[in-house]
């Protein structure tokens, strides 16, 4: 995977780019009545890709909500700091925006660095944070009571996944269905949770099969043999941005395997369909959010504010719609909050966080949202389109 160099995301930045770590979105100097939103993104590193379409969400998000008129009057300010996705990184910014800026909201680059902080946030009582992470331990309020996750976790996505199968399955004999994932946790979770909805559904899951983490090279070779052996007509796979589902779907093919492919989430974005199609494959999975190109309103606005923000971009990642929803849900929790005249405490914005059902969110997510549990319970099944080399809905919104 090509790295990004910081003088490229310095560049990529433009305006928005103040120094190599520190970058800052609003107003040059804080303003008392300011709503801060501190970040530690990883722009640059490993998964730049990822995060600096995270970063330009959340800050487009920020930039669009202040044009206006901010919330209850007053306007959000965007803080961000270079994670290079190193928890230690990562922490050392927390604690330096918490103590220079004193925000109301923290988004994470992922589900280490929430753990991490988890005690230092709840601590403070006055900070609520958000991250890329869809793991289901930090929806869980008993232990990351300040926290929630910008959509439904991996084990919600297995879940709605399964009811799609069960609802769509065209066969004579039930689907024969397969699940490969990587031994680490990005992988393990969301398993047993697609497993157990399988079983209440009747499916049967034939073959698991576990990878080492790795991804460009890896030896495939010993799994699809196993896989061969099982005759699934169904493969998830779970915890791979990419690769090595392209290699496991050419390995497939080349055995004979006649199977559709597919994934969940961070799973579904442009390196994994374009891999796959690569090698004659056809990418389906469950996804969080609308896609890039569907006419509903948020959407919209997404598209004009990026044509204006960043001429020629065209297409809205999941990553990107992913921190432009965490804005969204920090600003609609200030917002019950100052419409009660109640202070934006730890307490009284998770309890806003804890009332948001049945919200509107303009399309992002096809569903009335109910966040109560912190974390979405719903998706929807996408599927790759090669005529037009992009993810397209194959189904209806699923509540689970």
């Amino acid at each position: 995977m090509k790295q990004v160099s910081r003088r490229q995301v310095v560049q990529g930045l433009g305006a928005a780019a103040i120094s190599p770590l520190l970058m800052q979105h609003g107003a040059a100097l804080a303003q008392s009545g300011d709503i801060v939103i501190g970040a530690a993104q990883p722009v640059t590193g490993v998964f730049a890709f990822a995060g600096l379409q995270m970063h330009y969400g959340l800050m487009d998000y920020v930039d669009w909500r202040n044009g206006k008129g901010g919330v209850q009057g007053r306007k959000l300010r965007y803080v961000m700091e270079d994670s290079g996705f190193k928890v230690d990184q990562g922490v050392a910014i927390f604690k330096k925006i918490m103590a220079a800026e004193k925000p109301s909201f923290f988004y994470c680059d992922g589900t280490p660095l929430v753990k991490a902080i988890t005690r230092d946030a709840v601590d403070s009582k006055h900070v609520m944070t958000s991250s890329t992470s869809l793991a289901s331990a930090v929806a869980d309020a008993s232990t990351t009571p300040q926290h929630f996750v910008p959509g439904a976790t991996y084990g919600r996505l297995h879940e709605v996944l399964m009811e799609h199968v069960a609802k769509t399955w065209k066969g004579a004999d039930k689907p024969r269905i397969a699940y490969v994932y990587t031994e680490a946790e990005f992988g393990i979770d969301g398993i047993p949770a697609g497993k157990a909805r399988a079983a209440k559904l009747g499916l049967p899951i034939v073959a698991e099969v576990i990878t080492k983490p790795g991804g460009v090279g890896v030896d495939v070779s010993t799994e699809v043999a196993k896989l061969r052996r099982a005759r699934p007509n169904i493969v998830i796979f779970q915890g791979y941005i990419n690769a090595p589902m392209p290699e496991f779907a050419r390995q497939m093919k080349e055995a004979g395997m006649d199977v559709d492919i597919y994934g969940t989430a961070w799973g579904l974005d442009k390196p994994a369909f374009d891999g796959l199609a690569n090698v004659g494959e056809n990418l389906t999975g469950v996804s969080l959010y609308a896609v890039s190109d569907e006419d509903v309103p948020m959407l919209r606005e997404m598209r004009q504010h990026q044509a204006k923000v960043r001429p020629g971009t065209t297409y809205l990642s999941p990553f990107y719609i992913s921190g432009w929803f965490s804005g969204m849900v920090f600003a609609e929790i200030a917002d019950r909050c100052l419409k009660d005249k109640k202070a934006l405490t730890l307490d009284n914005m998770k309890a806003a966080l804890e009332s948001i059902k049945n919200w509107d969110t303009g399309g992002v997510i096809g569903l009335p949202v109910d966040l109560s549990r912190h974390e979405v319970l719903a998706g929807r099944v996408i599927r790759y389109n090669p005529a037009k080399k992009a993810m397209e809905p194959a189904g209806e919104w699923i509540s689970v």
